[in-house]
């Protein structure tokens, strides 16, 4: 077993640990092994890391770290190390050279890694150990790539810098603060950065003159508080959380032994009956506070509905009154005032909605009737065909419309979130943030089609989040292995550090650089700081320059590789000329060299282990090692506030300003040929898998690459639903898709708020949104596959008998339970409070290797995450809650043993014989995976939460282009194709859904095939004009009265909708023309493809829809994907719908105009339904035609004439009755 040191950087420690199987010889210096056991390190979480008792390990993970030639100011190491074998040798020696890093300063001069901390302990035992401290917190973690995967040993690429960036690496505000010292500054331990809160960095020698002299702090100018200096306290006293808890005016409230196991924080009581919050009960619950002993003795008087406070302001007697209180008790305590508040929409506005509904349905019961028992007996076969399609559109628009019948609004608030869980509290004196972390997943895939620059954007605005930043980690999901996203993350961790202060210091909204300098608005409006003009400046330049190093990328890689595969050519050809020479080959007879292999070389002159430019042997899109570096190493606990650009060679002033980055992850499974990797849902699942080890948030924020964090505030009002009352059973949070870069005329409906704001919210009324992809909020334990803590059963007739469930109690796990193994369901055990568990449940807790994969730290992960993911005790309705303050505790530093952990649960083998993909994580079989996701969850029964914020939460890009549009309706049309013929489709759900629920799943899987019968009714128009025959025999009154209602409820409806849901007309007519866009182009295609797959089982394969990149361009050019056309085959079936709709116009109006009897009817019924069609295929005409004014005038002149042309040769070959001696005998005539 071996121990983590924490030693200066630039020096050497040679650590002995003992072999793991075999012998082994010694290696030199440099080279390093290191086995990892089973059970041997704990999992990386702000809580205390624990293993499930007697589970079984995973096969031991090979760590290697081995030296490789220099190159630059930098390198990696990328080659095995050598491993020997002695036969007597008991244990391995090996040398390891710590990397300076910002976080970890040179060591003066040393020749060993032992003398210097063995000095330094000698001269004071204090400092050497909290020193050790804080430098195990601030890991070098960040300089390190590790890769591994099949049949490969999990290999450390260390990074090492020059003198010279070391040296800038030391001065990164960790020294001493005070003028003409730089000594290194010292940290206590639970001190907010320094011996004051206020996070002042002092060295030993100024702190012991300031004790001295005043004693007041240097920068907050308060007294030094008198337990803070590490001197006196011997090195075994409490921290200042403790000497708080054990203060003579509160009793020390036991915690539970989980409490205990996931809590460093001692708590405190208060007193009973004083009317506050915090433990004040019995198990956590609030005490009832006594008016009427409180009226007593504080002698309150009665006012007006309330209880007034005397104005003398005796509050019993210096403080001797009731339990102390200066100042009269609230009321509404802040464990009972809500995070969150849900209305209705008016009923001056739902009532008339739901009558509509009703009319418009009885309406088209009596319709479909009328139509029924009236047919067409001159053209029956029209006539049928109508009355089918008219039924199937009713029976879609029901389908539609009763989900929509309990729309609500949501709204949280901010200021009770923080007044909760950040501010002090007798559990937590110091105020720490007592709120959840949360790790944010960004993924892609392709840099060329997803630029770099858009990531990097949407990087930046996680960065900046306002949220605390030991809470926040972000792993960016690299689906290609590609270089260039690696180099463009480095490049934007970089320019993070002067970003992100920026936004801290100033406040800017949103915080994507791109979308911030970009917007036209005054940013001068609500700032008052003197120097925000002149450091915006500075930021724009700097951001500018960013751009360009980023774009510049592509071409760097390619020379730099070209430049290395030249050198590595030359050494190829004279090493064969040598070896030639020394067996006296003539040069002559030498054969040619063989072709060397293209590699994409890292500028540190080292392969690197992601996909190559030119595809070779584990270096192809599909076949690469995993990859994981973290770019950004996990952030202190405390706030370390900047200085002025001279001391800390920063580009702004960030005095006062906290300067910490929250951890960013670089992260590439592992692809080899013959595995499923199963696109988007896969790299889901092994970013779940990586932040449980490396992070273990109890949280999970998606977001795509090009969808940026537009409100600072989200995250937190996302957090409002998941931690109110009721918000354990809440699965996720999804917030609305808004889009950038859309025309202003939304001429493909890119916007679809139609679905957005009518749709999603009408289904947060009943069970909760489905899930759409991206910007949504999950709690973790519910990816795993776990039931709720509660459910509701619905039974009998529409479900009006309930059934509630307790799903978390002391004897699930039971085999009854698990008697289906398909459809059964995985509770998560109990953790008990007594210390052990139940027998049921540790046979449940056996369980999960079988489901989750072998790593057992994973599984050790999971029951951290379900407690930090709890409900506080003293919220109203928790049953299973967590003290306050639990988790004010400092997250454990990253070492390299958990990212090698990491590293094995991204492999390609890892999901083989589990659940993930079926029932655990993202389900696998779907191309639209997150619509099966979030079903599956409402199927176990949890609820969601649609959260509406004032300001867009957050904002991303849409495909403007029409064939990029359609495609991208295709994908989603073809993905509810394959929902509708598996076992997701909402037929089959379990009781815990809700009826109104399952009717807006099961509409999601049936919306496709209403291209069929609208494929055909498009066409009806026209086939009536063309043969003269009309769906009803004659258009009497009732039929008409009977189109009128239908027609007048419907526009009703739509005038309401756009009332509660804000949207407009225009934005609500848009919808109703892409509709018909997409059901005569996409969706047709997407049944076709759907039953290919059920039937002949032909796969579904689609590419991935690109991402506009930023631009600089010009206002006329910021369009102009808008008006290219690119030709597509689903852009065949309306054109033709276009055409023979035109021509029958054109046929119908001649014939009748000649026609001795003219039927005007007729042709005005046709005529009517003909330019129904025109008007809603009208937005893909012009897609067609290009750029308004571009396209040439003769194009319309010939269109004119091959009209007219066509039509006169329809009534010459086939003229009206009675008309033909006319047009004969007329004087015009063919030759």
């Amino acid at each position: 077993m071996s121990r983590r040191l924490s030693l200066p950087a630039g020096s050497q420690v040679t650590v002995t640990v003992s072999p793991t199987r075999g012998k082994a010889e010694s290696p030199g210096a440099g080279d390093a092994v290191v086995k990892r056991g089973a059970g041997g390190i704990g999992i990386t979480s702000p809580a205390p890391r624990h293993s499930l008792g007697g589970a079984a390990g995973p096969a031991s993970a090979t760590l290697q770290l081995s030296p490789v030639r220099r190159s630059g100011g930098s390198r990696y190491a990328s080659r095995d190390g050598a491993a020997g074998a002695d036969g007597s040798a008991e244990f391995v020696h090996y040398t390891v050279h710590i990397p300076p890093t910002p976080e970890r300063a040179v060591a003066a001069s040393a020749d060993s890694a032992g003398a210097p901390a063995a000095a330094a302990a000698a001269e004071d035992g204090q400092d050497g150990a909290a020193a050790a401290e804080v430098r195990a917190q601030r890991s070098y973690i960040s300089g390190t790539i590790f890769t591994g995967g099949l049949n490969q040993a999990t290999r450390g690429h260390v990074l090492t810098t020059s003198g010279a960036a070391a040296a800038a690496a030391a001065s990164a505000n960790l020294s001493c603060k005070m003028r003409g010292c730089d000594m290194p500054a010292f940290l206590t331990s639970g001190a907010a950065g320094g011996p004051c809160d206020c996070g002042f960095m002092i060295c030993r020698e100024c702190y012991a003159d300031c004790v001295a002299g005043a004693g007041n702090c240097p920068g907050c100018k308060e007294p030094y508080y008198a337990g803070s200096d590490t001197d006196d306290d011997g090195g075994g006293g409490e921290d200042d959380d403790e000497a708080v808890s054990s203060s003579e005016e509160r009793d020390q409230l036991p915690l539970t032994s989980m409490a205990k196991r996931f809590s460093l924080v001692h708590s405190m009581k208060i007193p009973s009956g004083n009317g506050g919050c915090a433990g004040a009960g019995g198990g956590g619950k609030p005490a009832e506070f006594d008016h009427a002993r409180w009226l007593f003795e504080t002698k309150g008087t009665y006012g007006y509905g309330n209880a007034l406070w005397p104005k003398d302001g005796h509050a019993g007697g210096g403080g001797t009154g009731f339990a102390g209180f200066e100042e009269p008790p609230n009321f509404g305590s802040r464990c009972r005032r809500p995070l969150t508040r849900k209305t209705s929409v008016s009923q001056a506005i739902l009532s008339p909605y739901r009558l509509l509904i009703a009319i418009r349905l009885v309406a088209l019961g009596f319709f479909l009737t009328w139509r029924i028992r009236h047919p067409n007996p001159e053209a029956v076969w029209l006539w049928a065909m109508s009355v089918t399609c008219e039924v199937w559109f009713a029976f879609s628009w029901l389908l539609d419309s009763l989900p929509k019948l309990c729309p609500v609004q949501r709204a949280a608030d901010l200021d009770v979130l923080a007044e909760r869980f950040e501010l002090p509290t007798a559990r937590n004196p110091k105020g720490r943030s007592d709120l959840p972390g949360i790790d944010v997943f960004v993924s892609t895939a392709d840099p060329e089609k997803e630029p770099p620059l858009v990531t990097a954007n949407t990087i930046l605005s996680i960065l900046a989040a306002d949220y605390p930043v030991e809470k926040l980690a972000c792993y960016l999901s690299d689906d290609g292995g590609a270089l260039l996203t690696f180099e463009a993350l480095a490049e934007t961790a970089s320019f993070a550090r002067t970003w992100v202060p920026f936004c801290r210091k100033h406040g800017v909204e949103p915080r994507s650089p791109e979308a911030y300098f970009g917007q036209k608005r005054d940013f001068l409006k609500n700032k008052v700081r003197l120097d925000f003009v002149r450091e915006r400046r500075k930021v724009k330049r700097e951001y500018d320059e960013f751009k360009v190093r980023v774009n510049s990328l592509p071409e760097a890689i390619r020379r730099r590789s070209d430049a290395y595969n030249a050198g590595e050519e030359l050494r190829a050809r004279r090493r064969q000329q040598e070896e030639a020479m020394a067996a006296g080959t003539l040069p002559g007879a030498l054969p040619e060299a063989a072709p060397t292999v293209k590699a994409t070389w890292m500028s540190d002159g080292s392969h690197w282990p992601g996909t190559w430019l030119t595809a070779a042997p584990d270096h192809s899109r599909g076949d690469h090692a995993g990859i994981i570096q973290a770019m950004l190493a996990p952030p202190t606990s405390e706030p370390v506030l900047g200085g002025e650009p001279a001391e800390s060679g920063g580009l702004i002033d960030t005095t006062g300003v906290d300067i910490r980055l929250p951890m960013l992850v670089y992260v590439s499974r592992e692809k080899r040929p013959g595995y499923d990797h199963n696109k988007k849902a896969g790299a889901m699942n092994a970013l779940v898998r990586t932040s449980a080890i490396m992070s273990n948030g109890p949280f999970i924020l998606n977001l795509d690459c090009d969808h940026y964090v537009h409100n600072s505030a989200a995250l937190r009002e996302g957090m409002c639903f998941m931690l109110d009352r009721g918000g354990d059973r809440v699965c996720y949070v999804q917030f609305p898709q808004r889009f950038e870069g859309i025309d202003p005329n939304d001429r493909y409906a890119n916007h679809n708020l139609v679905f957005f704001d009518v749709a999603m919210r009408a289904m947060d009324g009943l069970q909760g949104p489905m899930y759409v992809g991206t910007g949504c909020v999950f709690r973790r334990t519910a990816l795993y596959g776990f039931s709720p803590p509660r459910a509701t059963e619905h039974h009998g007739w529409l479900g009006r008998k309930k059934i509630k469930l307790f799903l978390r109690k002391p004897t699930m796990g039971k085999k009854t339970d698990r008697e289906n193994d398909n459809d059964k369901e995985m509770m998560l055990p109990p953790i008990e409070d007594d210390g052990f568990q139940q027998l049921d449940d540790v046979e449940s807790s056996a369980l999960l290797p079988r489901r989750f994969g072998s790593s057992a730290t994973f599984v050790a992960s999971i029951p951290v995450a379900e407690y930090q993911g709890r409900l506080l005790q003293d919220t109203p309705g928790a049953h299973q809650g967590r003290p306050a303050g639990a988790l004010a505790v400092p997250r454990e530093p990253l070492d390299a043993a958990t990212v090698a952990e990491a590293i094995s649960v991204i492999s390609c083998f890892y999901e083989d014989k589990t659940e993930w993909g079926r029932r655990i994580g993202w389900i696998y079989g779907s191309v639209t995976e997150d619509v099966v996701t979030g079903y599956r969850m409402h199927n176990r029964g949890w609820r969601s939460v649609y959260c509406v914020t004032r300001r867009d939460a957050f904002r991303g890009t849409a495909p403007i282009n029409l064939t990029d549009r359609l495609h991208q309706v295709l994908r989603w049309a073809t993905g509810s194709v394959e929902i509708f013929f598996s076992r997701n489709n909402a037929l089959f759900a379990s009781p815990r859904m809700k009826l109104l629920q399952r009717v807006a799943y099961f509409n999601v899987g049936m919306y496709p095939f209403t291209s069929i019968f609208l494929l055909v009714y498009c066409v009806l128009p026209a086939v009536s004009l063309f043969s003269g025959k009309f769906i009803v025999q004659s258009l009497n009154v009732t039929f008409l009265a009977f189109l009128l209602i239908i027609t007048v409820t419907l526009c009703l409806l739509a005038l309401l909708e756009i009332k509660w849901s804000g949207i407009t007309l225009h934005e609500w007519w848009r919808n109703e023309q892409f509709w018909v866009i997409g059901g005569t182009s996409a969706h047709p295609a997407a049944v076709l493809q759907g039953l290919l797959k059920v039937i002949a089982g032909v796969d579904i394969s689609f590419t991935l829809t690109s991402k506009p990149g930023t631009s600089d361009d010009g206002e006329d050019d910021a369009f102009a994907e808008l008006y290219e056309v690119r030709w597509s085959f689903l852009m065949v079936p309306p054109v033709t719908i276009m055409m023979v709709n035109a021509v029958a116009v054109a046929v119908a109006s001649a014939r009748t105009l000649y026609s001795e009897f003219p039927q005007w009817s007729k042709l005005l019924g046709g005529a009517f339904f003909s330019f129904w069609v025109l008007c809603h295929l009208y937005p893909f005409a012009k897609g067609l035609l290009g750029r308004r004014g571009r396209v040439p005038t003769i194009v319309f002149v010939w269109s004119g004439l091959i009209s007219m042309t066509v039509s006169l040769l329809w009534v010459y070959i086939n003229p009206p009755a009675g008309a033909k001696e006319r047009i004969g005998g007329g004087g015009f005539s063919f030759p």
